[in-house]
């Protein structure tokens, strides 16, 4: 298994577009600046600068969509050269094979997350926009764990449809429109989804969140985790077609 996650990292190594993706943890700190930039900063506190930076686009669209699209890419070209044949002949298990990609997109959304934490720390510090308080400092680093903890078990069923495709069409389309309804049931029916039921868990301790249903972290849990079997089992099957 150690060994299947190190070479799915060397593998890395050679697409520069997936660090080009981490980038997209810089886009909500630099709309803060441009929002709380005229506002006075002393109404401004470091909970009410975060939730704009990390704990809500990040984590509602921006981080699924990069996930969604690892997952395509970590797919992508095994599938199109048909090198799965020669993986099986090795052989590597199916399960071992969808947990190594798995690892991949959990420590990339960890890195994501972390790096989203420090520029949403320098961005509110080097405009002097907040005042920091180790307090608030590690609320911050400890949610954007979390964060990078457990979106990825909500992305688990786009590895799925990645796995199951050769192309990368549909798997990009899939991940928009998973993400979108996300975003849509948190405030309908959030125990539907993965992403929402996720978004529960984040926000059940962070003030000033209201959402329309009461937060049950054992639904939000059985939701991530039905969708998460299911898919993983749909996967295994998927490759298992694959001659």
């Amino acid at each position: 298994m150690l060994n299947l996650v190190q070479t799915e990292f060397l593998k890395l190594r050679r697409r520069k577009f997936i660090w080009l993706m981490l980038l997209g943890a810089l886009f909500m700190p630099l709309v803060a600046i441009l929002y709380f930039g005229t506002s006075n900063t002393s109404e401004i506190s470091p909970m009410q600068f975060y939730k704009w930076t990390a704990f809500s686009y990040t984590m509602w669209i921006i981080l699924p969509l990069v996930l969604g699209m690892l997952c395509t890419m970590l797919m992508y070209d095994e599938n199109q050269n048909d090198m799965l044949k020669q993986l099986w002949i090795i052989p590597v298990s199916r399960m071992g094979y969808i947990f190594s990609k798995f690892a991949v997109v959990l420590l990339y959304s960890i890195c994501f997350m972390l790096f989203t934490a420090v520029s949403s720390i320098f961005a509110g510090v080097i405009p002097g926009i907040i005042v920091l308080t180790r307090d608030s400092v590690s609320f911050l680093l400890i949610k954007c764990l979390e964060i990078g903890l457990l979106i990825p078990f909500a992305i688990i069923p786009i590895l799925a449809v990645a796995a199951s495709q050769k192309g990368y069409i549909l798997p990009v389309c899939v991940t928009i429109v998973y993400t979108f309804f996300g975003f849509v049931l948190l405030m309908v029916k959030m125990y539907l989804h993965p992403l929402s039921s996720t978004t529960a868990i984040i926000m059940r301790n962070i003030d000033g969140v209201i959402l329309n249903e009461a937060i049950s972290i054992g639904k939000s849990f059985l939701c991530i985790g039905i969708w998460g079997i299911a898919s993983i089992i749909w996967a295994k099957i998927a490759l298992g077609n694959r001659k």
